[in-house]
């Protein structure tokens, strides 16, 4: 029985999707009654590895969650402080965060050090285990943290197939849940009014940081083509560009599309994403690779309709032709998955969104990891 827990991974005062997610998640352990606490980074990322414009939050700090901002992943010395903490803190479950290999040296002596005393178990809750960007000590790195690990507990069939290239330790897939943090939907006519946009418009959006693997340029293709361009319809980008802005200008310049594209180049908080959110009329995710997405559940949040390619995991979680279409991640299938999503209209696709959101809830992912435990 789980009656302390500790969750290693990102939380306030860092912003972002998996600040939210294990904010959220810890809430959940707590009001089952297991006492929860996070322990998050001092230093996540030195600024020369970090893309976007600054790691932290403006938010103020969550309520009713004890968080502690201890671990800094390139000091060696903090590693052994934080493993000892832990060691001796004895809780009966760490849950340690895992997306990027850098971070394996650092999580990995901090875990080994914490089961020194013989009572703790670690599950790792693994976004990615193969990283979208390829690094020099990639898979050395990612090896030394898997070793530690008791169990894992992924959120696509992707990620669970790649655990198994370093570790053959339990896993559960568990679903990526719906984030309810961002409050109730607003009407259309509202969230556009707010962002100055015509309310007639046809507007889909794509939202969040923007790296090569998120397709944006495959979607901005599929902006030029006669389907789409001659339907009226406008594309609306929401995120912070996570690379070189310069050759996504260019192409908008080059394909002519200053007119029906509008830019939003900037980091959105949590109290801001529903006006874009609910400012369209589709949701897009033209992927080139992927795990899994936050997307996906924030368009579940609002009852967007979405568009996702066959890549990865995203596909697991968007019912093809009922809670939105999935198309192949190249540019005439995109214009025409986006062409077949007005054809059909938002009415045809929210009663399916509905009724399939039940099934990712917090209570069930928490309920998965409890599983995961007693098989550990």
């Amino acid at each position: 029985m789980v009656t302390k827990l500790v969750i290693i991974g990102p939380a306030w005062p860092l912003r972002g999707g998996l600040s939210a997610f294990d904010e959220k998640l810890a809430r959940t352990f707590s009001s089952q009654g297991i006492e929860t606490s996070i322990e998050t980074f001092s230093l996540q990322y030195p600024s020369f590895l970090f893309p976007g414009k600054t790691q932290y939050t403006e938010q103020p700090a969550p309520k009713h969650i004890k968080i502690n901002a201890g671990i800094n992943t390139i000091n060696p010395f903090n590693w052994i402080k934080m493993g000892w903490q832990l060691m001796q803190a004895k809780p009966n479950l760490i849950i340690v965060r895992f997306w990027l290999p850098f971070f394996g040296p650092c999580l990995g002596t901090i875990l080994r050090i914490a089961k020194w005393n013989k009572y703790t178990k670690v599950i790792s809750l693994v976004d990615n285990i193969i990283p979208h960007e390829r690094r020099l000590g990639d898979k050395l790195f990612t090896q030394y943290f898997a070793n530690t690990i008791d169990g894992f507990l992924t959120m696509s069939a992707k990620v669970s197939k790649d655990v198994r290239i370093f570790s053959h330790k339990p896993i559960v897939l568990s679903p990526h849940p719906i984030f309810d943090h961002f409050g109730e939907s607003i009407t259309k006519e509202n969230a556009r009014n707010l962002l100055n946009l015509p309310t007639t418009d046809k507007i889909i959006l794509f939202f969040g940081f923007i790296r090569k693997y998120k397709g944006l340029d495959l979607l901005l293709k599929a902006m030029a083509t006669p389907v789409i361009r001659n339907s009226g319809i406008k594309l609306m980008v929401v995120g912070e560009f996570y690379e070189d802005a310069t050759p996504y200008y260019t192409l908008i310049k080059e394909l002519g599309l200053a007119e029906i594209v509008i830019l939003h180049n900037e980091f959105v908080p949590d109290s801001e994403v529903k006006k874009y959110v609910c400012s369209a009329d589709f949701i897009i995710q033209p992927y080139i690779n992927a795990t899994q997405s936050g997307v996906t559940p924030l368009a579940y949040h609002f009852e967007k309709p979405m568009l996702v390619t066959n890549v990865g995991g995203l596909a697991d979680s968007v019912p093809n032709d009922k809670v939105g279409i999935v198309v192949e991640p190249n540019v005439d299938a995109i214009a025409q998955g986006i062409e077949k999503l007005y054809e059909k209209g938002a009415s045809y696709y929210i009663p399916n969104i509905i009724e399939e959101k039940k099934k990712y809830s917090w209570e069930t992912m928490a309920s998965n990891f409890l599983i995961l435990y007693q098989q550990i």
